[in-house]
């Protein structure tokens, strides 16, 4: 076979090819999705979806980098959906303009305003708290609040990852919105003289570390207990799980922080419909419960009760704060991590 090199021919195979892949998407309905959350928490979900619609769903999964590489595809980005972990990535995302307007009434109906951006950018799918995982050996009380963190009482026994980890900084800038930079600065330094080690690792080896006696309690999301206590592949994380219990923050002037795993419909989505069905199912009562059921994380749709291990965990008030405020203050959130060394 001989390729005609000559612009001429450069053009017709390029034709040629979009009209391949257009005649593919018309035999086939399909969604395309860019998720930074883990596969085998999603893909029950999206094998329900496809049951349900017949629509495939082509997922493409990454930890890091999902939204730079939307941004070199530009106009010829092949994603119609965009999943993220935390509200961090959709304002990322949103800032630099890889998403667009969703106001479709069955996601409006289903998902709670504070928890989605107001201009329709962006939704929230579930919730997660983040909390103090406590030793029952050596923490006698069961009350505390973010504030408190900061008092020298607690020198040498906090553990917690990273501060410049999405779920610590959504805390930060939480605390930045209720109480203005200067005192959240000061509160990050007492923070940082109360630990016990270096930040590090991932939440569920704060849980460790407290079962090891390096220190008394942790900075956590809720749903890695309940990942812990049903992990039969690594045995010992029950045990993690087993040593410490869940105690919600909470103070006059604010309530246990929450923050969201979300959804949005991608600019340039060349199946938007599809990718607008995928998001409308997922903000459902059938989808919200597979997904609370399954990551032991709260359903964001008020008419689905989260698992019965979460609700185990006992109540608590979120903070009143909305999503959208807190992830604006996320820039400042991370610098002031840096100005006062938190990591070093």
């Amino acid at each position: 076979m001989q390729f005609d090199c000559s612009r001429r021919g450069v053009l017709s195979l390029f034709t040629a090819t979009v009209l391949f892949w257009a005649q593919g998407a018309k035999a086939e309905e399909v969604v395309n999705v860019y998720s930074y959350r883990q596969p085998s928490l999603i893909e029950p979900l999206l094998k329900a979806f496809s049951e349900q619609t017949g629509i495939k769903v082509n997922l493409i999964f990454a930890e890091k980098g999902l939204i730079e590489r939307m941004v070199q595809e530009g106009a010829n980005s092949p994603a119609d959906v965009l999943l993220t972990a935390d509200v961090g990535r959709l304002v990322e995302a949103q800032t630099r303009d890889l998403s667009q307007p969703v106001k479709d009434e069955s996601i409006l109906r289903n998902v709670p305003q504070p928890l989605s951006d107001p201009s329709g950018h962006w939704y929230g799918l579930t919730m997660r708290a983040r909390v103090v995982y406590a030793s029952r050996e050596r923490v006698q009380q069961d009350k505390i609040s973010y504030e408190e963190l900061a008092d020298p009482r607690w020198k040498g026994k906090i553990c917690l990852r990273s501060g410049q980890h999405p779920y610590n900084l959504g805390l930060i800038a939480a605390m930045i919105a209720r109480r203005g930079e200067d005192k959240t600065r000061e509160w990050l330094k007492g923070l940082k003289a109360n630990l016990a080690i270096k930040p590090s690792g991932n939440d569920r080896s704060q849980a460790k570390s407290v079962n090891a006696g390096e220190c008394d309690i942790a900075l956590a999301n809720t749903y890695y207990m309940g990942k812990m206590l049903t992990n039969t592949e690594e045995p010992e994380q029950q045990e993690w799980a087993k040593s410490v219990r869940i105690i919600f923050p909470a103070s006059a002037e604010m309530g246990t922080h929450v923050n969201i795993s979300g959804m949005l419909l991608a600019k340039y989505a060349p199946h938007a419909a599809n990718g607008l069905k995928l998001m409308g199912f997922l903000a459902e009562p059938e989808a919200q419960k597979l997904y609370a059921e399954g990551n032991f994380e709260y359903p964001v749709n008020p008419q689905v009760q989260p698992s019965e291990i979460v609700q185990s965990w006992g109540s608590f008030t979120p903070d009143t704060l909305s999503i959208a405020e807190i992830a604006r203050n996320e820039k400042r959130a991370s610098e002031l991590v840096d100005e006062v060394g938190f990591d070093n």
